[in-house]
């Protein structure tokens, strides 16, 4: 049997002898698959920054392109999502779900071997990944409709947090999975390229002609031979072959006139890597996590509304707007950031001018941390929101992230100029992190309150709110790679999101948190549906059927 026969989750007699060991089993069937939904769908944010190394000529906005697509995709197929649960149930649609991913996987594998595959095939590829976070709207509202509302927040948090875990799992395998051939038979390696710029070797120009260049290393002087005409102006570079310039090459630029116009000296490193690995590995993981979906997981039965009932409850409600503007400033933020961290790594702090390249952080070394700070939050503060109400933690989640936007553009550390400035530049992400971290696990315990008249309400907000929000991948990627391309900055993207991080405080201030708030979650036993009648319950309950 697909469907349970019945399910009381708020009867404690119910609860105790059938409805707690089977909702705690559900949760962690769908807590594995949805950790490898948050890694499939993040897994291109990981690969695009080495895709220029291997030989892909794609440049700075191409790339946070490919970070941004997933999350177009995973917006999308999250409105759909949204609406999936109570028409088909838990079982047929996380086990689609799951089995679904397979297939964006297979074919990254095979087009990170060829340098020949086209941009456009990457940016299809990246909007198939987005299928992992599509599934997002689906597994959240299902896994709610198991639990009593005292343990939704701590149910919630554990799965989201957990999941979560799948964004770190990522960035931080990925770097490691790539070194080594896993599977002989899926492909040799690639040869990874780093280039970075020698610069003890100074040029001088005049007039946009190299007219003179200094070694300032003794060493390197004495291999180094700088070949001038009669004139004065330098020729031609030529390196000696020995131990010191191993691996290093000079690069000479000449006009028509055969006049050299640049000279950069590098010192090339290679070696070779499996990107192939970053998808083929969760392969053996997503078929245990589909047929585990589908021998374990059932139905929870209810009423099933029209379509068109659905969409109403939504469109309709005041609250399912607030909800979705609260639920972007905190799940999208995170989400947003998760994608576009590694190549703001590599792009802000990976060309400062006049810095030795081969010190340039390494953006998987640190992409990581970010999503697992926000992931670890929200795994521990469940309880929290159970305990004092979720709505003063979206309220604290909003302030810190405001704070921390204004630190990195009043700071500088957007615009840097030196790498001593990186440390800060990090802590900051970090805290941007874990107050969006903050955020998500408070949401999770306040729209089901928001929505206490209606399980079946409830849940569905938990879609449609992660639906919008789950396009953060796409709007952070594509704004910050925008902002940077044009303004030279990523500082025009964090004022406007301090302003919409405002305007969503606001919101959750005045119909959440205040005394006396509209829809107030102030914790269990202390919310606006504790505050009311039981002739006012049954008149929202009635309306809502």
């Amino acid at each position: 049997m697909s469907w349970l026969k019945r399910w009381e989750p708020e009867d404690p007699r119910f609860w105790k002898e059938e409805g707690s060991s089977r909702a705690w089993w559900t949760l962690a069937v769908t807590t594995f698959s949805l950790l490898t939904s948050f890694a499939t769908w993040f897994v291109m944010s990981a690969v695009a920054v080495r895709l220029p190394a291997i030989g892909f000529k794609f440049d700075t906005m191409q790339l946070f392109w490919l970070a941004a697509m997933p999350g177009l995709a995973g917006g999308s197929m999250r409105l759909i999502h949204a609406f999936l649960i109570p028409i088909y149930g838990t079982r047929a649609t996380l086990t689609v779900a799951t089995f679904i991913k397979i297939l964006p996987m297979i074919w990254l594998g095979f087009a990170v071997q060829n340098p020949e595959t086209p941009y456009s095939h990457f940016l299809a590829i990246s909007f198939l990944c987005g299928f992992g976070g599509g599934d997002f709207s689906s597994y959240m509202p299902s896994s709610s409709l198991f639990f009593p509302k005292r343990l939704q927040g701590t149910a919630m948090g554990l799965q989201a947090g957990i999941g979560n875990f799948g964004v770190s799992l990522v960035q931080f395998v990925t770097p490691w999975i790539i070194g080594f051939s896993i599977l002989g038979a899926a492909g040799g390696p690639q040869l990874f390229t780093k280039a970075t710029p020698v610069f003890a070797v100074k040029i001088t120009k005049e007039v946009g002609v190299v007219r003179d260049v200094v070694v300032k290393d003794e060493g390197l002087a004495k291999v180094i031979t700088v070949v001038k005409d009669k004139t004065g102006a330098v020729r031609d570079v030529v390196i000696a072959e020995s131990d010191l310039t191993k691996g290093m090459k000079a690069e000479i630029k000449k006009n028509e006139a055969g006049t050299v116009t640049d000279v950069a000296v590098k010192k090339v490193v290679k070696k070779d890597i499996w990107l192939q690995n970053a998808a083929f590995w969760y392969l053996p993981w997503l078929l245990i996590a589909g047929v585990v979906c589908w021998v374990y997981l059932r139905s929870v039965p209810m009423k099933k509304p029209s379509f068109g009932k659905m969409l109403a409850d939504m469109t309709d409600n005041k609250h399912a707007y607030f909800c979705t503007w609260t639920y972007i400033m905190t799940f999208g933020s995170f989400a947003g950031f998760s994608a576009a961290f590694p190549l703001m790594i590599k792009t802000i702090y990976g060309n400062i001018p006049g810095m030795d390249a081969a010190l340039a952080p390494d953006p998987l070394k640190y992409a990581y941390l970010g999503p697992l700070i926000g992931s670890l939050v929200r795994f521990l503060g469940g309880p929290l929101s159970d305990k004092w109400g979720g709505s003063i933690f979206t309220q604290i989640s909003g302030a810190g992230m405001i704070a921390g936007c204004l630190a990195l553009i009043f700071g500088g550390y957007l615009a840097p100029t030196s790498l001593d400035q990186f440390p800060m530049f990090v802590a900051i992400m970090l805290w941007i992190f874990l107050m969006a971290g903050i955020g998500n696990f408070a949401t999770f315990r306040q729209y089901p309150i928001i929505f206490a008249f209606s399980p079946r309400m409830g849940a569905q907000s938990l879609g449609w709110t992660g639906a919008w929000a789950a396009y953060g991948p796409f709007v952070f990627s594509s704004l910050i790679g925008g902002s940077i391309t044009k303004y030279g900055s990523a500082a025009a993207f964090f004022a406007g999101a301090a302003v919409f991080y405002l305007i969503g405080s606001m919101i959750n201030w005045v119909y959440y948190t205040k005394p006396g708030a509209e829809r107030g979650d102030w914790g269990t036993g202390n919310t606006w549906w504790d505050k009311i009648t039981e002739a006012e319950r049954q008149k929202y309950i009635n309306s809502n059927a």
